[in-house]
């Protein structure tokens, strides 16, 4: 299959144009899928390094579908790496604050709990809460970016909204 010039992805313009469109969608994808401690802006710029090494195979139409695979596969590709690391670090706790031990006590177990019920969301759930919530995509947004109607984010999020109160004000008690 012949490709005109103008479906070029090694050209620098319409590459940038995929880079601009696509690399902040793809980086919060992967934040809200497996968390920032996986580095998802390493990953992101390792699948458009990939996208540019392959630039000639693939058409631009085709771009986001191949770079939403490489990152995520490298995702877990990462995933299996730092789970071996976390196993032989420890972290060192600040040694002063200003707070009193007891807020910094009830500050961690909240964080701990709403942490813990977040990753206890289906993975549907999850992505579609955290980019309602803390990237503060619309509806609409997200449902083009999944690929689902809005009705579905609608009810994914009050879904989730529900079992986090749930299990955050439960476990309080």
């Amino acid at each position: 299959m012949s490709k005109n010039k103008s479906t070029n992805i090694c050209k620098e313009k319409i590459f940038n144009g995929i880079f601009k469109s696509y690399s902040k969608d793809l980086h919060d994808f992967l934040y809200y899928k497996y968390g920032a401690s996986y580095s998802p802006q390493d990953v992101v710029q390792i699948a458009f390094e990939k996208l540019w090494k392959n630039c000639r195979n693939i058409l631009p139409d085709k771009a986001k579908s191949f770079l939403f695979t490489v990152a995520n596969n490298e995702m877990l590709n990462v995933i299996t790496h730092q789970k071996t690391v976390l196993n032989y670090s420890l972290q060192k706790p600040k040694d002063y604050t200003i707070e009193s031990p007891e807020f910094l006590l009830e500050e961690k177990e909240y964080h701990d709990r709403l942490q813990k019920a977040i990753e206890e969301l289906s993975e549907e759930q999850r992505l579609t809460f955290l980019l309602n919530r803390i990237e503060g995509k619309k509806h609409q947004e997200i449902a083009d970016m999944l690929g689902i109607s809005r009705k579905a984010v609608e009810k994914r999020i009050y879904k989730a909204l529900s079992i986090l109160r749930e299990k955050v004000e439960l476990t309080k008690i």
